[in-house]
């Protein structure tokens, strides 16, 4: 399936297949949840199709689903295919800190073999940002002198925290942040379902990152957005609003659309102040910090959670034409 957008970097690849001069190297580097994961798998299963009896045909990097290539992936029995990522922990389940040099060194043994269904073989590491040192030195070896017919394609939300010798080995394939357009077909594709409300709220929330606005799905920010859009108007000098939407972020089975409302209303206040000059941007700052201050903290102090959305929504309600200075 061809990634959604991306489209220079698209081109980029497949100018390097048809040109016969694939670099060993990918270094695919961008934001978080624009879908650098999505492109690499969908480049990984690219190459390696073209690379049997039954080569794909038809521009981008689609493999039908019922091609040999894409089927063995899906099932994650293809024998030229690797994908590291951070492994679950038994006894939580909740993912490992790094993916480990153990991880690494387990590779050995593919690159010991020739390819055997593709001509080629390749190894997707997502994230690279998340290998320990010693993997990190481990892999280096395999990127210095590289296995024949191996492509390495490196997912990184933090390029610069990398290795150098290892960015030096690499080609540097950069990401940015989808359109509206964009965000709204791939929203579409992943969410089927939703309504063309909700889809409008994830793509304003998703800032070009339709990994990130996925956490969104299912918790009805639109609701919350429209709250934060009253409070900034109105200012709510009754109180009714914000003790309506303290008490009902307060509930017990809302703990994830508080944890969102937390993450969201810095910045819609951030937003808020694009808008503003003079003393009304110094005063979105200065609202801008302490709510980020009060978020940030809320969770890791275990903050009473519905005064603690009465006071966000309070220093939202302070950006209302007129609003008393005082009650922030």
């Amino acid at each position: 399936m061809t990634p959604i957008g991306h489209r220079e970097q698209l081109a980029a690849f497949r100018a390097a297949i048809g040109q016969g001069r694939m670099h060993h190297a990918w270094l695919l580097a961008g934001p978080q949840g624009v879908g650098k994961a999505m492109f690499a798998q969908a480049a990984a299963a690219r190459y390696l199709a073209e690379g049997t009896d039954r080569p794909p045909a038809g521009p981008g990097l689609d493999v039908a689903e019922d091609h040999p290539t894409a089927k063995l992936i899906a099932a994650g029995s293809h024998p030229d295919y690797r994908q590291l990522a951070r492994l679950p922990r038994d006894k939580t389940g909740d993912l490992a800190r790094n993916i480990t040099i153990d991880q690494v060194r387990g590779l050995q043994p593919f690159f010991s073999v020739t390819p055997s269904m593709s001509a080629r073989r390749t190894v997707i590491i997502d994230a690279i940002d998340d290998l320990e040192r010693p993997a990190a030195n481990a892999l280096l070896k395999n990127l210095e002198e590289p296995p024949a017919d191996t492509l390495f394609l490196l997912v990184s939300h933090s390029p610069g925290r990398l290795l150098p010798t290892i960015r030096s080995r690499c080609r540097l394939l950069r990401f940015g942040a989808l359109d509206d357009g964009d965000m709204g077909v791939a929203l579409r594709r992943l969410l089927p379902g939703a309504s063309d409300t909700e889809i409008a709220a994830l793509v304003a929330s998703g800032g070009g990152a339709p990994g990130r606005a996925l956490r969104f799905a299912g918790l009805d920010i639109s609701a919350i957005d429209s709250a934060l859009l009253n409070l900034a108007r109105d200012g709510d000098p009754s109180n009714a609003q914000r003790m309506a939407l303290a008490k009902a972020l307060a509930l017990k089975a809302a703990q994830p659309r508080y944890e969102i409302f937390l993450e969201r209303l810095p910045a819609f206040i951030a937003a808020q102040a694009k808008a503003r000059e003079g003393a009304a941007l110094a005063r979105a700052i200065e609202l801008w910090e302490k709510a980020r201050r009060l978020a940030e903290t809320a969770v890791r102090l275990s903050l009473d959670p519905q005064t603690t959305v009465f006071e966000l929504a309070t220093l939202v309600a302070a950006l209302a034409p007129g609003a008393d200075r005082a009650k922030a």
